[in-house]
Parts: structure tokens; sequence; C-alpha cells
């Protein structure tokens, strides 16, 4: 279950950073949605640790957003 957890962490994380990382591409808003997915399946099971860190990924992809 551990090992899972930090897995759909990891999974979050990476979808947050692909996100931001294609910010010019089309499929912008489908690469939100997963990461905003991605985020949503680890606040399950998260560390409260982890939840703050995912609250911050959130708040990163807001703050991306209305860049754009």
């Amino acid at each position: 279950m551990e090992n899972n957890q930090n897995n759909l962490f990891q999974q979050a994380r990476n979808a947050v950073m692909n996100f931001m990382n294609q910010q010019n591409n089309a499929s912008n808003a489908e690469d939100k949605q997963a990461a905003q997915n991605a985020i949503q399946a680890a606040y399950q099971d998260a560390t409260p640790e982890e939840k703050q860190q995912l609250q911050q990924l959130e708040n990163q992809l807001r703050q991306h957003n209305q860049i754009q």
C-alpha cells in the first residue's frame, strides 16, 4: 500500500510537471485534466506531508493556468 501510494504521488508530480513543461501544446486542457486527476487519486491515501505537497502542486497548476 505504501509503495502504491508513493507511486500515485509520483505520478501526480510527473503529470503536473509534464503540464507545466508543455504550456504551448494543443493538448493543454487534456494535460491539465490528467494532472488534476492524478492529484485527486494521490490525495486518497496520502500522508499529511504528501497532502501538503499535493496542495502545492494544485496551486502551481492554478497559477500556471492563470498566467496563460
